[in-house]
């Protein structure tokens, strides 16, 4: 006999996990923001911003945030997926079968996103990957964090052996930052929408599309293993682990950053920050966050972005929709007008009124309205939406 998903009640969810989605929500928009309003794919953006204020600001991005982010959304999408199977066979539903469901569901949105609102999406890259973590779901914990850490490592070791052998360095596209500037500040919808697909297959065609899926597939095995083994839930029992990793973190994440950053010349250097650092740093802050959370000033504090991270998929579509209103033409029309520093100062402005409005949202509804979209579509029908009010 099988029974009904229903929402998690509030005593039962893991607030360090709903906090960990908004803070990845915050640092996402944070590296997103200069390809939202400038053509950050073709240009060289210490010459393209020279300013002193906006040099200060790549260079708070690049330590803090560069490459931090996906890392900890592609752990945390792992997390939930095995939190869903192991609840999948309490309630004596095939996991599979769902997953495969949700899984496709999440790729019509994620191309929606894609071809229709932002070129950046990576909800197409979980929604493939997703398919293969069926393969890995029934491992013990254990091997999910053996066969992980192989699986990520795979890309990080494929591009560091081509930055090895090669001696390309990036140069800006002229051409492409002037059409890019062109279609989007003023061109039609239909030019948008040929720019959008352009600029998609800039970023995901030939290889980095199967090195990114690789990378995020062992990453999501990490946050299935650690689900598994129930290290963020059972934290008193794995305190001094969980310590030793935020150390490990903090030592090679920032330590591989700031040496990066002395020798910006070395191809090889950037790609083993891109690859390697990131991973590290978000398993630091990951750790601060699930401590952090286990005291109550801690909870007070974090509230506002586990708010955010109950409606992580609502939010993420809505700083698409949001940033790509205010540039292109279709909106207001500002981009490539504006400073990087003037785009970093609009994060937190937009991020505050996430907060404000997820607030206001999880007080009235079960879900945001892309998960109620995603769960109705799972399931062909429709679940309860509002909140039932308390009898007096």
């Amino acid at each position: 006999m099988t029974q009904k998903f229903t929402p998690l009640p509030e005593k039962s969810r893991t607030i360090s996990i709903d906090v960990l989605r908004g803070f990845a929500l915050l640092g996402i928009l944070l590296v997103n923001m200069p390809t939202f309003h400038s053509p950050f794919l073709y240009l060289d953006s210490f010459t393209y911003w020279p300013s002193k204020m906006d040099k200060f600001f790549q260079g708070i991005v690049d330590l803090f945030a560069q490459a931090n982010f996906y890392p900890l959304f592609a752990f945390l999408f792992g997390y939930g997926a095995m939190i869903i199977a192991d609840r999948s066979q309490v309630k004596g539903i095939y996991f599979p079968a769902f997953f495969a469901r949700r899984l496709a569901i999440l790729l019509i949105i994620g191309c929606i996103h894609a071809f229709l609102i932002w070129n950046g999406d990576i909800l197409i890259t979980y929604a493939i990957t997703g398919f293969f973590f069926i393969l890995f779901y029934r491992l013990s914990g254990q091997m999910l964090l053996r066969v992980g850490v192989v699986i990520y490592c795979i890309p990080v070791l494929f591009t560091t052996f081509l930055s090895m052998h090669s001696q390309e360095h990036f140069s800006e596209n002229v051409d492409a930052v002037q059409t890019s500037i062109q279609n989007y500040s003023s061109g039609s919808v239909l030019e948008i929408l040929k720019q959008r697909a352009t600029d998609w297959a800039y970023m995901n065609l030939e290889m980095s599309a199967v090195t990114l899926g690789i990378g995020v597939l062992g990453l999501m095995l990490l946050g299935a293993a650690f689900a598994k083994l129930r290290w963020l839930v059972d934290v008193d029992n794995h305190k001094r682990l969980l310590i030793g990793l935020l150390i490990t973190g903090l030592i090679f994440g920032l330590g591989a950053r700031i040496a990066s950053s002395f020798y910006m010349d070395s191809l090889f250097l950037v790609i083993m920050q891109e690859q390697f650092s990131g991973a590290f740093i978000a398993l630091f802050y990951m750790i601060v966050i699930v401590l952090s959370t286990q005291t109550t000033i801690g909870q007070k504090l974090l509230k506002p972005f586990a708010n955010v991270g109950r409606l992580s998929m609502s939010n993420y579509l809505l700083q698409s929709i949001a940033m790509t209103f205010i540039f292109y033409s279709y909106g207001l029309g500002l981009y490539g007008s504006i400073s990087y520093t003037a785009g970093f100062v609009l994060v937190f402005a937009f991020f505050i009124f996430q907060t404000l409005l997820s607030k206001w949202w999880m007080t009235r509804f079960q879900y945001g309205p892309i998960e109620y979209i995603w769960r109705w579509g799972t399931y062909g029908q429709k679940p309860t939406f509002k909140k039932q009010k308390m009898p007096y």
